[in-house]
């Protein structure tokens, strides 16, 4: 199951409080490369009647039917990349390495607007 940290969340609350998606939930994707790396996003959105919904940590988090393998086991986390730099990262809990991800940074094209 897709999980998020409370980092995670708490500034996922501040972002929808900061852009007036408070009624909004947070959508979440992942697609797979030719590589075989996988790519993720965010932004904030209405549910879709097909869309899996959760509700982790506070935060309504949807994700349609075709994202739902490459999010299984997935947690989203808030962390420090380097000193004073803090991001987005979506993590896979997998027991073995997966591809190489790219984390869907908040604020560039593949996030959706999610900036804190």
């Amino acid at each position: 199951m897709f999980t998020l940290t409370s980092a995670a969340a708490q500034q996922i609350r501040l972002a929808a409080a900061a852009s007036a998606a408070h009624d909004m939930a947070l959508r979440v994707a992942a697609q797979q490369a030719a590589d075989g790396s996988i790519e993720y996003g965010m932004g904030f959105d209405e549910a879709g009647d097909d869309d899996m919904r959760l509700l982790l940590e506070g935060v309504a988090v949807v994700i349609a039917d075709p994202h739902q393998p490459l999010l299984e086991d997935t947690v989203l986390d808030y962390v420090e990349l380097e000193p004073g730099e803090f991001n987005f990262i979506f993590a896979p809990r997998a027991a073995e390495p997966a591809p190489a991800a790219k984390a869907g940074a908040c604020g560039d094209s593949a996030c959706g607007g999610c900036s804190a």
